[in-house]
């Protein structure tokens, strides 16, 4: 066993303490693609690595976009710069980008034989994200906590099946009406390597995790219930949830999982991020004490003047309401950054979060 890296103190657990519902001076803020290619200087280093996937297998450069738009904005917590496709990359299934059409498989799963040989990958294999995590959380010297995350078992599949993003999922919704064991196999076989793979993360040295269930959105209600949410709470059961006598707190986000609020809160998660169509009153309502809630400014918002950004930060402040112990908040959009989003728009929205939330608590 090799020994873990020793790592600074955090100067800034305000992220943290939110996600575990502890009083904070401020409301932390990050944002979802963060580091990404909205920032002239990621889309530079980008060009340097030759590829998308050059960019996220290379530890140093995924340092580097990582901690870019903390060098720019006083952002809470940094996330790591990842894909969420590299554990069925691992998988064997041949992971490719391309440009303007996003990722897409070589080797999707087409047949009832090709299911039922998936087995979840060696974590060796992977090990480039790991080296990643830890070369992050050393070079942010303690500034703000890192988040880790993957994709949930549901999303996963939704690629692994269909071969890359769908607006339909007639493919993989046919294989879950027509031959449920077949995608309940798959779908257990990534909840184990999901789990495994965030907690590699830990190990490494991410401070938070997050499961994006990026199309949890497309299911019907039961669906749901039956094939995205029981098998994040499965990876959720498994998750080491301490590292070093300090909590490990982890995120769920489901987009277009709003109606499903009072559920996803029950899974065992510490948070619940929320796209921009839910709402912030009545989702603080609805869980109550159970977890926080991370979320949910429109991110075409960014695209208005400064003075509308200043306002709509404000109503997403107010419709959560002043922080109390027991509840907390992470400031965040409803979905990732657009890649035609002014820097400059970030700066006035961080602001705002900062200087209005201190305003809320003081007032």
């Amino acid at each position: 066993m090799t020994s873990m890296p020793q790592f600074a103190p955090l100067q800034n657990d305000t992220f943290l303490r939110a996600l575990l519902r502890q009083p904070t001076d401020h409301t932390p803020v990050w944002l979802m693609r963060q580091a990404g290619r909205y920032l002239p200087e990621y889309r530079a280093t980008r060009q340097k690595a030759g590829s998308f996937m050059g960019l996220a297998t290379n530890p140093d450069y995924a340092t580097e976009v990582t901690l870019q738009p903390l060098d720019r904005f006083p952002l809470d917590a940094a996330i790591l710069f990842s894909d969420i496709l590299t554990v069925p990359d691992a998988m064997g299934l041949g992971l490719y980008f391309v440009e303007g059409e996003g990722p897409k498989f070589e080797r999707p799963l087409k047949t009832e034989a090709e299911v039922l040989a998936l087995r979840a990958p060696e974590l060796d294999s992977l090990d480039y994200v790991f080296k990643a995590v830890t070369q992050i959380r050393t070079e942010l010297n303690g500034r703000v906590p890192l988040i880790g995350f993957s994709g949930s078992p549901w999303t996963l599949a939704c690629y692994m099946v269909e071969g890359q993003g769908s607006r339909e999922f007639h493919t993989i919704k046919k294989m879950l009406y027509s031959r449920p064991d077949l995608m309940h196999h798959i779908l257990s076989t990534n909840a184990r390597a999901v789990a495994a793979y965030l907690n590699a993360q830990i190990d490494a040295g991410a401070q938070a995790v997050m499961i994006f269930d990026s199309w949890g959105g497309a299911l019907a209600d039961g669906a749901y219930q039956t094939f995205s949410l029981d098998y994040m709470r499965q990876v959720v059961s498994l998750l080491q949830r301490e590292k070093d006598g300090v909590k490990i707190p982890a995120i769920v986000f489901t987009k277009g999982g709003g109606h499903w609020i009072e559920q996803i809160a029950d899974i065992g998660a510490d948070a619940l991020g929320l796209d921009w169509t839910a709402n912030l009153t009545r989702a603080r309502a609805a869980v109550g004490h159970k977890v926080a809630l991370q979320g949910n400014l429109d991110p075409a918002i960014l695209f208005a003047n400064p003075e509308q950004i200043v306002a709509e930060v404000h109503k997403v402040l107010d419709a959560f309401g002043k922080p109390q112990n027991g509840h907390g908040h992470v400031f965040n959009l409803g979905h990732g950054i657009s890649q035609f989003t002014p820097p400059e728009s970030v700066s006035v929205m961080v602001e705002a979060v900062h200087s209005y939330s201190r305003a809320q608590r003081a007032s």
